[in-house]
């Protein structure tokens, strides 16, 4: 009856736990009930479950990854019986009549009788077996609507980082016996903490197999009997294409079930199609931003602006849109050299440019759709910069310039960057072109063809501007002495190749601001705004000196200088005026000097 009653006990808590309704389906939940009941209503010292792996003969705690050989424990479990030897005792486990692990048990006082321990294999067995299927029935209805809600929410998640954060979390929950990984292309700049690996085409970490099921969009399934591992490949597919594949390992020598696997398929392919949706919101995102870059920049560069305004704006834009390290703009002339825009960043002004800009334009004149290059040391030995984006200004089909883009790192700019880069440029190169045309036509405007000093006219728009905002200017008008002797005697060649000389020897005493100007004929003329008089009279003696020295035919000069200040009548017409008192009086008096008219 004592065998009988223990045995009942048994039983009866088997029973108990799973009338109550209390199985999830989890193996782990399982094998801990499983062993605490046997230990409690038996007696035990401890009771501890080992998956038994056929292939390998061998044991492992399905808490750990150990592996224990059986070849020194005698095979007797075959016909279902348990195994004694001292006070420990190895309980089978079958399922289906295949033995899937051993209690290792440690008796107390009490030993149990053959008859016992075969009722107990029987109910052991048949209690793992019902709460698993129990489990599964209810388990498959949690995790279909599980997989209901989360289509739900991937579809409701706008973010390709968030989808990939909900499905590892979601899978970990659910199948904490199982491992995941990501494999994500190289391109994905996710700073995640995920469990994520580099898709490759070598064969390490499950690369082959993943790239296999990224490449074909089907799902892979290997057996490892070296490590008593499953893992499943499960591409993370959407309509359009393949965003990454998740790998599920299964440790302990155990397969993956069939129910498991398709689940987690779906919910992997759910999630490819989120992270499809979240990729494409993106893209109509970037989309809209890069016209709306676009628009912008046209609409500023068709404002009519001056050339070094049009073209800071343009390169401030480029490295804020593009995450340069440095920008360069270039307008090739006619006579094959190159000029750097203003706006281009003070790189381009050194000579370690220059390789990349003979590089660049070798490349260019032969093809005009640009160079889009993720790592220039492979062109250039030492190349500071890396990624390379160069897109050619056309017009008429011609080559009229060029944008340079450049960052450090290796494959730093996308090529959906370098289209954008294309379309803006392509966009802006007539309004680029136009002002560029707009500057040379105002320099001819208001500069004189031969001496390349300012025109007439535009030195009166400065003088009368400075009278404005100033405090005080210095005016000095130049006459060349005896210059009709130069024209008679050496010719009108001659003639012009002295102005030319003066103009020089006038544009080294000038400051950025002041202004030197062809006055009519041999008449040159000099405003200094906010300089006194006293430093005007040096300046302009200074230059009369120079000339008498260094033109050749030597010729000599006269000046007049005149001033004001914010104290006297302000005007131009009186300015110009004593300007050319002092200049007749300095003609008078014998000419090669300077005579000033306050």
């Amino acid at each position: 009856m004592e065998d009988l009653y223990i045995v009942n006990r048994l039983k009866s808590a088997f029973f108990d736990y799973i009338s109550e309704n209390k199985v999830n389906g989890s193996i782990d939940e399982v094998i801990s009930e499983l062993t605490a009941i046997l230990q409690r209503e038996l007696y035990l010292k401890s009771a501890v479950f080992y998956f038994y792996n056929k292939k390998t003969d061998s044991l492992s705690s399905h808490k750990t990854i150990d592996y224990i050989p059986l070849h020194s424990i005698p095979h007797i479990f075959e016909n279902g019986q348990a195994f004694r030897y001292g006070e420990e005792l190895l309980i089978p486990i079958h399922v289906n009549k295949d033995m899937i692990g051993i209690i290792h048990a440690l008796e107390s006082n009490r030993i149990l009788a053959d008859a016992e321990l075969a009722q107990i294999v029987r109910a052991c067995s048949s209690f793992y077996s019902a709460s698993m299927n129990m489990g599964l029935v209810s388990n498959d209805d949690r995790k279909y609507e599980k997989l209901y809600l989360l289509t739900e929410k991937f579809h409701s998640l706008l973010d390709k980082d968030e989808v990939l954060i909900e499905l590892i979390t979601t899978l970990q929950s659910m199948y904490d016996e199982y491992i995941f990984y990501l494999f994500l292309s190289h391109d994905n700049d996710s700073d995640l903490k995920l469990p994520i690996k580099d898709l490759a085409f070598d064969d390490q970490d499950g690369n082959g197999m993943a790239m296999e099921a990224y490449v074909t969009g089907n799902v892979q399934l290997s057996h490892e009997e070296k490590d008593a591992h499953t893992i499943l490949y499960s591409p993370l597919k959407g309509k359009q294409g393949v965003y990454g594949v998740l790998q599920v390992v299964v440790n302990n020598g155990a397969n993956i079930e069939e129910d498991d696997k398709n689940f987690i398929i779906m919910l992997a392919n759910t999630a490819g199609t989120a992270l499809e949706n979240a990729q494409l919101y993106e893209q109509s995102k970037r989309l809209i931003k890069d016209l709306q870059l676009i628009n912008e920049t046209s609409h500023r560069l068709n404002k009519n602006l001056r050339l070094t305004d049009t073209m800071t704006f343009m390169s401030s834009r480029i490295m804020d849109s593009f995450d340069a390290d440095e920008v360069g703009l270039f307008y090739l002339n006619e006579d094959g050299t190159i000029d750097i825009f203003p706006g281009s960043t003070p790189f381009f002004n050194t000579s370690e440019v220059q390789p990349y800009v003979d590089f660049i334009r070798q490349k260019l004149e032969n093809d005009l759709e640009g160079l889009f290059i993720g790592d220039m040391t492979s062109y250039l030995d030492d190349a500071t910069y890396a990624s390379i984006m160069a897109v050619p200004m056309v017009q008429s089909d011609t080559l009229k310039g060029c944008a340079l883009v450049l960052n450090k790192k290796s494959y730093h700019f996308s090529f959906d960057m370098f289209k954008l880069l294309q379309s803006l440029i392509h966009h802006s190169t007539l309004a680029l072109t136009n002002s560029l045309l707009r500057e040379e036509l105002e320099t001819l405007v208001k500069t004189d063809h031969l001496t390349q000093l300012f025109s007439r006219n535009y030195m009166n728009n400065v003088i009368e501007s400075s009278m404005k905002v100033d405090r005080q200017g210095t005016f000095i008008l130049i006459d060349i002495d005896n210059f009709k002797r130069i024209n008679d005697t050496f010719g009108h060649q001659t003639g012009d190749d002295v102005l030319v000389q003066v103009a020089d020897i006038i544009r080294g005493y000038v400051r950025e601001n002041d202004i030197g100007a062809r006055w009519g004929g041999e008449e040159l003329a000099i405003y200094l705004p906010q300089v006194d008089l006293q430093s005007g009279i040096a300046i302009a003696e200074r230059i009369v000196k120079k000339v008498g020295e260094k033109t050749n035919p030597s010729v000599t000069i006269s000046a007049g200088v005149s001033y004001w200040n914010a104290e006297s009548e302000k005007s131009f017409d009186r300015l110009f005026s004593k300007a050319d008192r002092g200049l007749y009086v300095a003609k008078d008096k014998g000419k090669n000097r300077v005579v000033v008219q306050v």
